[in-house]
């Protein structure tokens, strides 16, 4: 018995994108986004209802502005107050995790399919049983707890970001972010550690008698 082409993409090879199954979940998916991309910011219920029919999961208190596209939608999980801005783009052919409490700037792009590098190999390639198909390979994507990502952040395939991560507006993420770290650039690049010397309530000049929770208060908060 075949094994089904969705199964093949998590393994971590080659498929073919135009298999009628996927091209199915696809349409149903970019179809629910346009009905999702039609209604007015207000009209939150029924928001919330078209959203949680494209994504794999999407946590209490998460809102995206829009508009928004998804590739499969269901490939994606999406934590607790997730907020994505204007622009939103998920290509989840591959999974795509996305932790509690993400801000996600206007036009961030998270890219997970890989094709060939020669041109004539993107065109087909010979399968094994000898029939030409065109084809391609993903890798998942993670993003952690806690990450702001400024705008027009793009993430590509294979990339982990970790908890508590800043990453700087127009980078291009093609290697792994370690937790805590505010990284920028293109590609992105680590520039420093984030530190307690980075707090609001440091910065007295914009943000006058403001002070930090504790980690205990702030939970109780959420």
């Amino acid at each position: 018995m075949p094994v089904p082409e969705e199964e093949i993409i998590f393994a971590g090879v080659v498929y073919c994108p135009g298999d009628p199954e996927l091209r199915a979940i696809k349409l149903r998916s970019h179809n629910l986004c346009q009905d999702y991309n039609r209604l007015y910011e207000n009209e939150t219920e029924a928001r919330d209802r078209i959203i949680r029919q494209i994504v794999g999961a999407w946590g209490e208190g998460s809102f995206i502005q829009g508009p928004v596209q998804f590739h499969y939608g269901v490939h994606t999980k999406i934590g607790k107050r997730f907020f994505g801005n204007f622009n939103l783009m998920i290509q989840d052919d591959g999974l795509v995790t996305i932790g509690d409490d993400c801000n996600f700037g206007p036009n961030c792009t998270i890219v997970t399919p890989i094709h060939p590098m020669i041109p004539e190999e993107r065109y087909r390639l010979k399968a094994p049983d000898g029939t030409p198909q065109r084809v391609c390979y993903a890798k998942p994507v993670v993003v952690g707890n806690d990450v702001w990502l400024g705008a027009n952040v793009v993430i590509c395939p294979g990339v982990t970001i970790g908890d508590g991560c800043v990453i700087g507006a127009g980078s291009v993420v093609t290697r792994d972010i370690p937790p805590r770290s505010f990284a920028a650039g293109n590609p992105c690049r680590v520039i420093r550690a984030i530190t307690e010397e980075d707090s609001m309530a440091l910065k007295t000049d914009i943000a006058p008698g403001y002070t930090a929770y504790s980690p205990e208060e702030l939970e109780q908060l959420r």
